[in-house]
């Protein structure tokens, strides 16, 4: 089955809710970064809640998420936008713990439990929307519906799930974002907080096979009216004739100190690990076009 997205709202319009697979996402991002199950799954939950944060997102809108803990994994970097294009890359995917007390990936101790979680949202005007809020646990899905709370004054409950294969291949990922809006119901807010204590762990309910659908029906025991569905997938945006122009921009004299130092060049991207390699020729192509279009602006 493909990685999709369902939006939908329920209860007369009192609750908006998303749920999402993810699992051939973030099994491409965790092969690509060859990371290993703790680090894996961290990275495949930020990922998860990036791109139903994206689907809240119009047009060319998008999104940066940067996670700021004090664990060994380093930030982790998510970027998504509203048609259902995710990315994401840690500074360590090399990371793995025991698991912890309740038999999970330790991904707290893998991300950190102090530090800083921001969102940068691009909607297309001059200034950037960022919001940014302390870690609270670390576990990642806690610590998203916090920033909603904290920076978006929207109650909110975030649930995402991680299983990792013995071979550090993604077994199953998805999750789901519970949000409340203005003027909803006491009874209901008890309701679904109660649903939410007595469900099972939504990583269970990946692994079940439990469809996006299946998940929002069993935390609010109703049909949504669904919205929206969208497929998702990793999608990185780096191209051979992004890194050229990248290059060109450093202006023919740094492009000359290349060639006569290392006679090439290579960048690797850090979100897909693609790398792109230049040759000699390549590079005084590029110094050329550098050169012209410093002269025509002189």
């Amino acid at each position: 089955m493909e990685d999709y997205l369902i939006k939908t709202t329920a209860y007369n319009g009192q609750v908006r809710a998303y749920a999402i697979q993810t699992t051939d996402m973030v099994n491409e991002a965790a092969r690509r970064h060859q990371a290993w199950p703790t680090a894996g799954a961290a990275l495949g939950r930020a990922m998860t809640a990036g791109s139903m944060m994206g689907s809240m997102l119009k047009g060319d809108e998008k999104l940066t998420i940067k996670i700021e803990g004090n664990g060994p994994m380093g930030p982790i970097v998510v970027d998504s936008n509203s048609s259902g294009d995710t990315r994401g890359y840690a500074h360590h995917m090399q990371v793995h713990f025991d698991l912890n007390e309740k038999g999970k990936l330790d991904v707290a101790q893998a991300v950190g439990t102090e530090g800083v979680l921001s969102v940068v949202k691009d909607l297309g005007m001059k200034e950037h929307f960022t919001g940014s809020v302390p870690l609270v646990s670390g576990e990642i899905g806690e610590d998203f519906t916090y920033y909603f709370v904290s920076s978006e004054q929207i109650p909110s409950s975030v649930g995402l799930g991680v299983l990792v294969n013995p071979d550090n291949s993604i077994l199953a990922a998805g999750g789901f974002i519970i949000q409340l809006l203005p003027g909803a119901d006491e009874w209901l807010v008890e309701k679904i907080e109660q649903q939410l204590e007595s469900m099972p762990p939504i990583s269970k309910l990946i692994e079940k096979g439990k469809t996006p659908e299946e998940i929002l029906y069993i935390i609010l025991g109703e049909e949504g009216k669904i919205l929206e569905r969208t497929s998702v997938s990793f999608s990185c945006h780096c191209s051979a004739e992004r890194v050229s122009n990248a290059l060109i921009s450093l202006g023919s004299d740094e492009l000359q100190d290349m060639i006569e130092k290392d006679g090439g060049a290579e960048t690797q991207c850090h979100f897909c690990n693609e790398k792109y390699h230049f040759s000699e020729e390549d590079l005084k192509e590029l110094k050329e076009e550098a050169w012209n279009i410093e002269n025509s602006v002189q």
